[in-house]
This record gives structure tokens, C-alpha cells and sequence, in this order.
């Protein structure tokens, strides 16, 4: 976008086009920032070692900081550090330990915060940022890994880094030409990648995530059955040779509409539900036995089961069922799970 500024609704006389005037600005802008982002694609398509290209240095950096451990200090100034604050917490939520410092604190104690066997990934667009020189020369001094992300392949900072994550040249899509729009995209783009790409290192799973999310609603889908079902004498379960008439006391007492039936070592043998229940009212209740009306083959789940899959499960047949068991690897039960526990866990 190389046009002016527009003029304010009042000076131009065409109020009713006002709309479809902004919405073209705005998809400028989209595509502004759209063309950024697919420069940067074609710069990584080449990743052979030693070309010098973008590829080449995403890997070099992802390698570096996976293959020693590294812990990440994110630093940016302005735009950029705004950035950095976001790709630090990314990395950091997704298994790369990370840090943000500030580089105007930096040279104020804040140096103290890094370590040796860190690296560094700072930021700047334009590769000059005057408050980012203490940190680059600490890190140059320590031998600290530096990972520059500049567009600016002769600027300060990538003439003194270790790696030099160069993005490509992409006008801005302020209209002036000024403001950092399609730089910051990139920057927050690539900083995705590169916690993407370590994540998938890592071998970074649903379940790790759940450990560093454990608040909020995206905690709350990541639970597992176990944190939530019922177990040991609150289950209802009964032997196969139980008299009818007890297993509808013990369905009743328990209050889950259904009662597992057991053998001597706790394996789960059938199911029986408030449904096979009235199918056998009309039965005498003294001679007929747990085996007799139970479904030899229900639905169970793992303990280690997401909640929220498990909700699926229960949900996800032609008769949804409100409590399911979950067995060990040897079929036992070791507990059971209600619709209502994942309610009250915010899950269904």
C-alpha cells in the first residue's frame, strides 16, 4: 500500500462510500501482511546447510537451542518487544524454557538474569536499536548463543550474532510506509514456527501442555478421567451370582443408574443400567442373578484418558450413556465416571 492517508468522512463528501472505502483498506493491509508472510515461506524452502538462507538458519537455530537445552532470553525493544513478550510465553508454554528482558532494564541489573548456556534471540527490524547493545555485547562476552531477528542482514546486531534469522523485504502496510505492521507479523509468524518446531522436537505432547495450563478452560478440557472419577467403595459393582434384588439396592445407594459387575479379582465382567434393570422387573427378584440381565460387553475407557474425549465417547453412539468405568490394562475397574463430574468440571 503506497496510497496517502484518508481524509476525515467530513472532507470528502461521499459519506455513503465510507464503508466500502475502509473495508478496501483494511483487505490492503490483509494482503499487505499476507505477502509477508508467504515471502518469508519461499525464503525457507531452502534449508541446506551453509546456503546462508533463512531455512538454513531456522535450523541451525532450532538445533542449537534443542541439542544443548538451551533456555531462551527473548529481548525487543518497542514493536518488537511486544513481540518478543508473546514469542517468550509461547516457547516457555510449550516446553522451551524462556525468559523476556527488557534491554532498557538490562544494562540496569537485569544482565543478571542470564546464564551461562542460555540463548539469546533478540529482536529488532531494523538491527540498530541503540538499548539493545549492552545485551548483545553480554552475550558476545559470555559466549552466549545469539539468535539476531533482523531484516537487515548488515545491520549491528546480525553482524554480531551467531545465527541471523533474516526476514524477508516486505513493505510495511501502514500507508506511510512507518508504523510496524508486516515486520511485527513476521516476527510474531516466525516466532510460532520456531516454538512449533521445538515442540515437535521435544516430542512436546497434549498432556505436557495440560502441566503448564493447568487454569482456565483450556486446562479444564486437558483433564484427565483419573482426576475426576469415582473409585473404591464409592463404585458400584457386585459379583456375578448377586440376587436381583440386591443389585437394585446397590444401584440405588450408589446413585450412578448402573452397577459393574466383578469377578473376585475386580475385572470388569458386564454392565448392568437402569434400562436392563425394568427390562427384568417382571423377573423374581431372589433367583435372578447380576449375570443374568448384565451386557457382557460395554463401553469402558482408560483412566489416562482425556476428560474431554471421554465426553465424546459417552456421547458419541446412538443411546449416549450418562457413567462409564474405566479399566486398567488388566480390565480391572478402577473407577467410574458421570456426566455430572464433567459438568462440574466445566468439560460438557
Amino acid at each position: 500500500m503506497n496510497s496517502s492517508p484518508l481524509p476525515p468522512p467530513s472532507a470528502t463528501g461521499d459519506d455513503a462510500g465510507q464503508p466500502a472505502r475502509m473495508l478496501r483498506e483494511a483487505r490492503a493491509v490483509l494482503h499487505a501482511e499476507s505477502a509477508g508472510l508467504q515471502a518469508m515461506i519461499a525464503a525457507m524452502e531452502d534449508g541446506n546447510a551453509g546456503d546462508g538462507g533463512l531455512g538454513a538458519a531456522f535450523i541451525a537455530a532450532v538445533e542449537g537451542i534443542w541439542s544443548d537445552n538451551r533456555r531462551v532470553v527473548v529481548t525487543g525493544m518497542g514493536k518488537s518487544g511486544h513481540i518478543g513478550r508473546k514469542i517468550q510465553a509461547t516457547l516457555a508454554s510449550t516446553g522451551t524454557p524462556a525468559i523476556f528482558v527488557h534491554p532498557a532494564e538490562a544494562s540496569h541489573g537485569d544482565l543478571g538474569m542470564l546464564q551461562k548456556g542460555d540463548a539469546v534471540l533478540a529482536i529488532s527490524n531494523s538491527g540498530e536499536t541503540a538499548e539493545m547493545a549492552d545485551i548483545i555485547s553480554h552475550a558476545r562476552r559470555f559466549g552466549l548463543l545469539l539468535i539476531a531477528m533482523t531484516a537487515r542482514a548488515g545491520s549491528t546486531l546480525a553482524q554480531a550474532a551467531d545465527i541471523v534469522l533474516l526476514l524477508p523485504d516486505a513493505p510495511e502496510a501502514c500507508p506511510i510506509g512507518l508504523a510496524p505492521t508486516t515486520s511485527s507479523t513476521m516476527q510474531l509468524a516466525l516466532g510460532d514456527a520456531l516454538a512449533i518446531v521445538l515442540l515437535q522436537r521435544r516430542g512436546f505432547s497434549a498432556s505436557d501442555f495440560g502441566i503448564f495450563h493447568p487454569g482456565g478452560r483450556l486446562g479444564t478440557r486437558l483433564r484427565r478421567v483419573r482426576e475426576l472419577m469415582h473409585v473404591g467403595e464409592s463404585m458400584p459393582l457386585g459379583p456375578p451370582d448377586m440376587e436381583l434384588r440386591r443389585v437394585i439396592v446397590e444401584m440405588t445407594r450408589k446413585a450412578f443408574g448402573c452397577m459393574g459387575v466383578v469377578d473376585a479379582q475386580g475385572r470388569l465382567l458386564g454392565l448392568i443400567t437402569d434400562h436392563d434393570l425394568r427390562l427384568a422387573l417382571g423377573r423374581d427378584l431372589d433367583h435372578t442373578l447380576a449375570a443374568d440381565i448384565m451386557n457382557p460387553t460395554p463401553q469402558t475407557i482408560g483412566p489416562d484418558l482425556l476428560a474431554a474425549e471421554a465426553l465424546r465417547v459417552m456421547n458419541d453412539r446412538p443411546r449416549p450413556i450418562s457413567s462409564i468405568f474405566a479399566l486398567d490394562e488388566g480390565g480391572h475397574a478402577v473407577g467410574i465416571l458421570h456426566l455430572h463430574d464433567l459438568l462440574r468440571a466445566g468439560i460438557a
